[in-house]
């Protein structure tokens, strides 16, 4: 029996894997989540939206993006939200690439790029990442072509952990033609403490060609609600939002994201201790001989090569994310789940 064929452009593209699931939820260091609960008021703005799941959700997102307008100081036509940045991502491409053109980004990057990529039907050109694995800008400036659309910026770095620095991102967009759309993907900020890592909102400010993604799912522990947003020009970003399914963000994860976004404090002081546990983890791991590059978000990179596969069985029942035959990818969890790996990692090395 013969079936519809897909589209080509499918042939080649992976299915998005997602992290391991484990048998005890804060055993999974493998997909970036916060070991928190939600953030104080969170549920119960969110259980007030379950009495009205009958009704479809504002598809303007009105009290979202003016809680965003609050929050950055700009006009509500700068937003542009969707199910997690990924999706925003997604929609992002499709409005700006189509066959024919380019799209440049460092790799090893986020999983999703190139299937995000490759689904517009645009040419992918992938820029290695330097040996400390961070983003070679002045490499992906010479990648800029006539043909180029959009280029990548993943800072912190998904999966190693590295920023782009300020300076660095500065003289990037110098040398970036103003038609070419740079996306500043910024889902792990809130955990950098690097004084001189770029801003993205800044280069905002500065440049028309600049957006700027962000997410609920990392530091505000709403990772299974979906909401991500992206920041850009109100032109820019209403091409995002037409490229958007309608009804996309449900009232219930609008309201627990603008319920998020009144809890500061709170935030502030997981986030804090979410980044010592990690300033820990890398000192203990580097005590232990690895090589850690520098992260800036909340988690940790080991170089493994083609070990990765095999580390990540020998951590179990901890859930790490392997990346075969370049590395393993491992969340900050709960101290008592960190020292538990501390602790399969060093064995592991005394095994060698």
């Amino acid at each position: 029996m013969s079936l519809p064929r897909a589209r080509k452009a499918l042939d080649d593209i992976p299915v998005y894997r997602p992290g391991k699931a484990a048998s005890d939820e804060d055993h999974k260091l493998s997909s970036n989540e916060n070991p928190f609960a939600p953030l104080p008021g969170v549920m119960e703005r969110a259980a007030i939206e379950l009495g009205r799941i009958n009704r479809y959700p504002d598809a303007g997102m009105t009290a979202l993006y003016q809680a965003l307008s609050s929050k950055f100081g700009l006009s509500p036509d700068h937003f542009a939200a969707s199910t997690g940045s990924v999706a925003v991502l997604y929609a992002l491409l499709n409005a700006h690439l189509e066959d024919g053109d380019e799209i440049v980004y460092a790799w090893r990057s986020f999983e999703a790029y190139p299937i995000a990529a490759d689904l517009t039907g645009a040419t992918t050109v992938r820029v290695p990442l330097r040996p400390d694995a961070t983003h070679d800008l002045d490499a992906m400036a010479a990648a800029v072509t006539d043909r180029t659309r959009v280029v990548l910026v993943c800072t912190p770095n998904n999966p190693t952990g590295p920023t782009v620095r300020a300076a660095d991102l500065d003289r990037f967009l110098d040398a970036v033609p103003d038609r070419v759309l740079v996306v500043v993907d910024e889902a792990y900020v809130e955990f950098v403490r690097d004084p001189e890592a770029a801003d993205g909102l800044a280069a905002l400010a500065s440049r028309g060609n600049v957006v700027v993604l962000r997410t609920f799912s990392k530091a505000y522990g709403l990772a299974g609600l979906r909401v991500g947003y992206a920041i850009a020009r109100p032109a820019i970003a209403e091409a995002i939002r037409k490229a958007t399914p309608p009804f996309a963000v449900t009232d219930l994860s609008q309201a627990a994201a603008v319920a998020s976004l009144e809890s500061q404090t709170a935030l502030d002081e997981r986030v804090e201790a979410i980044v010592q546990e990690r300033i820990a983890m890398v000192a203990a791991l580097r005590g232990q001989g690895w090589e850690v590059p520098e992260t800036e978000a909340n988690f940790v990179w080991l170089r493994l090569g083609d070990d990765s596969v095999d580390f990540a069985a020998a951590c179990d029942p901890l859930s790490v994310r392997p990346f075969a035959g370049e590395g393993v990818r491992v969340s900050v969890g709960s101290p008592e789940v960190n020292a538990e790996f501390l602790a399969r990692a060093a064995a592991w090395r005394r095994g060698r």
